[in-house]
């Protein structure tokens, strides 16, 4: 390899360690632990109401649409389509035979003076009335089905959605989420667990936190600090010390603190919490005042996750981990 490509590479080398160093310098640096989820992106909240992608079937809440009735045909079903029949049956049997009759009925008298007419409008009438019983017979050996709201094999009140075949779709509701199986299995060691409590505790240890990378000094903090976070931000503030620089946050705002995830291993519990924050976070030179790092006039929007770990039970949070969104 010629000396200049080596010289370019080494130069190369050494300014992308340079501009690593600056982005760790900037503000709380990333680092620390998460347990068994170190080297896994965090999860982020669930929206608060998420949206179907695309949601063929009904909510719970929406009443089902009723079936559109059958039209009957022209011979409709029932007594008045067994009316009709009748009628035009008598119809029919007057305009063939009418002029028959007087024939048909002395060539007959075998069967007791009955005629022609006589006879189709009795086997008619038997017609009727076979017809009128199987139907009954077969409404009565469906099953009765109740409506929505009514008290059935499912509950009082609950609802159901009948497909095509005529077979039950229950809706079932969602399952828990991760989140929500571990802040219960927490809540197993500490009833009184406040998830509201737990965001709170992370704003202010984000303020006090950024505040002391400032100064480049832990003694105030270290209370709030898990041991493997505490040597992540020593390391950051004996490198800004060591370089003559230091960092700035100014008009620091959270504008988000959201619990992402929660779970418990090796006899501590884990929380997660996302973070998003505007703010102006520059790096100064001490002895020049001048801007090595960052920009005093454009402000930042920052997305962080911090993690918090304790014993199990009713303990003090203690960061333990920060990666950036």
């Amino acid at each position: 390899m010629k000396p200049r490509t080596v010289v370019a590479v080494v130069g190369l080398a050494l300014g992308l360690l340079v501009a690593d160093a600056a982005d760790v310098w900037a503000r709380a640096g990333s680092g620390g632990s998460r347990g068994s989820r170190s080297y896994s992106a965090p999860a982020r909240p669930s929206p608060a109401s998420p949206t179907t992608p695309s949601s063929p079937s009904r909510s719970l809440n929406q009443p089902a649409s009723p079936a559109a009735p059958q039209r009957p045909g022209f011979f409709g079903g029932g007594l008045m389509g067994g009316l009709a029949g009748f009628a035009i049956g008598g119809l029919i049997g007057s305009m063939l035979f009418g002029g028959l009759g007087g024939g048909l009925g002395s060539g007959l008298g075998g069967f007791g003076g009955l005629g022609l007419l006589e006879m189709l409008l009795i086997g008619g009438g038997l017609y009727l009335l076979f017809r009128f019983f199987r139907n009954r017979q077969a409404q009565s050996a469906q099953p009765a089905y109740a409506g929505a709201g009514a008290t059935s094999a499912y509950g009082a009140g609950s609802e159901r959605s009948w497909g095509t075949g005529g077979g039950a779709t229950v809706e079932m509701p969602a399952g828990p989420s991760d989140l929500e199986r571990g802040i219960a299995n927490i809540r197993t060691m500490d009833p009184g667990l406040d998830t509201s409590a737990i965001t709170d505790h992370a704003r202010r240890v984000y303020f006090v936190v950024q505040q002391a990378i400032g100064m480049r000094e832990l003694a105030g903090v270290r209370d709030y600090l898990a041991p493997e976070m505490a040597t992540v931000l020593q390391t950051q503030c004996d490198r800004l010390r060591g370089a003559r620089q230091t960092n700035r946050i100014e008009q620091l705002d959270i504008r988000r603190a959201e619990l992402s995830e929660a779970w418990q291993e090796g006899g501590r519990d884990y929380v997660t919490v996302l973070i998003s924050a505007t703010m102006l976070d520059y790096t100064v030179d001490d002895s020049t005042g001048a801007v090595v790092d960052g920009s005093r006039t454009a402000t930042q929007a920052i997305e962080d996750f911090w993690t918090f770990t304790r014993p199990v039970g009713n303990n003090p949070w203690k960061l333990s981990a920060i990666q950036t969104a």
